[in-house]
């Protein structure tokens, strides 16, 4: 159970390296920003969603996500710009739409 809890892990902060430049374009969702959430699991649309809450230093309240992106409370708390509240928009669409919980 480990292993696969590790692996689960791995393989996530692998994806989001590869989309991160994806979801700190200026300009919004890009074509391929949502094309490649077209493509994710629901463990990688979570962590696309909230790794942009943590990047505005969002204090997370759940246990999975403070494991993951610690206890980051600092200024502007979790305030997203609009660019930001798009990609978020558009990951929570692609959730509901696949059936994921949150």
């Amino acid at each position: 159970m480990k292993k696969a809890r590790l692996f689960s892990s791995i393989m996530m902060a692998v994806g989001i390296m590869v989309i991160s430049p994806l979801l700190d374009s200026p300009f919004g969702t890009s074509r391929a920003a949502a094309q490649g959430y077209q493509n994710m699991t629901c463990g990688e649309l979570w962590y696309a969603r909230n790794a942009i809450f943590a990047r505005q230093g969002y204090c997370f309240k759940t246990a999975r996500a403070r494991q993951v992106f610690g206890p980051r409370c600092y200024a502007p708390w979790g305030r997203l710009t609009a660019g930001q509240q798009r990609r978020v928009d558009t990951i929570i669409y692609w959730e509901r739409r696949y059936g994921c919980r949150r």
